[in-house]
């Protein structure tokens, strides 16, 4: 089975300055959780808007399982931007209808059993819903379809504490062992118990690629320390 995703010597240069990513070299199996893990302006962002075809290289390549992101992709990845993309004036209940119709693989049973726990109300407008609750739905969409590739970028950075173990819970839950999940975050220390590997980017290129288990056993060190310690946060 391919990797669900491959960086070959992948570059983004902008303005032709500066590179935002240079000559990364990436390969994630599928049955993971990883971390991209990095301080503001790393890379991070640049990588998952080439991961969804939303730049084209300067260089290299991205491959998701096995082909360059387009039309097909799209059908398996699914994708949390960091900010909120949907039409304010649509009720919660179209935008699933939409999702649904949109995407073969959306579970629409599945999108309402989460709005149901997290007491979101399948009849109002998005526009009279808190930026938490937005991201919350945002979320919903994105964990209720069974794509094989899940790209999260800062998925908890504006929830409520009290909403961010189920939502943990949520995307450990809903993805099976032939997907992955790439993550993105600043919040460490709240989502380390969740992941399986971990990925540092530095000044657009690979500082670190481990396991948790690999980073506790030969480090000692918890995936937070451990960014503090690299980064000297």
């Amino acid at each position: 089975m391919k990797p669900i995703l491959e960086c070959r010597e992948l570059s983004k240069k902008y303005n032709n300055i500066s590179y935002a990513l240079n000559s990364l070299n990436l390969t994630l199996e599928r049955g993971q959780i990883v971390g991209l893990l990095g301080p503001n302006g790393s890379g991070k962002t640049t990588l998952i808007k080439l991961i969804n075809g939303l730049l084209i290289p300067t260089g290299g390549e991205v491959l998701i399982d096995g082909m360059a992101p387009g039309v097909k992709t799209k059908k398996i990845v699914s994708y949390l931007p960091e900010r909120t993309y949907l039409d304010e004036s649509m009720k919660v209940k179209d935008i699933i209808s939409y999702f649904a119709d949109f995407y073969d693989d959306f579970v629409t049973e599945r999108a309402y059993q989460m709005l149901r726990d997290l007491e979101i109300r399948a009849e109002v407008r998005l526009r009279t819903l808190s930026k938490g609750t937005k991201e919350k739905l945002q979320l919903i969409l994105v964990m209720s379809r069974d794509a094989s590739l899940y790209v999260l970028d800062e998925p908890i950075g504006g929830v409520d504490p009290a909403a961010r173990d189920y939502i943990l819970r949520t995307i450990l839950t809903n993805y099976n062992e032939d997907a992955a999940i790439l993550l993105s975050t600043h919040l460490i220390h709240d989502i380390e118990n969740i992941l399986d590997r971990v990925v540092f980017i530095r000044q657009g290129q690979l500082a670190l690629n481990a396991t948790v288990d690999e980073i506790r056993m030969e480090q000692g060190k918890s995936i937070d320390s451990l960014f503090r310690e690299v980064f000297r946060c």
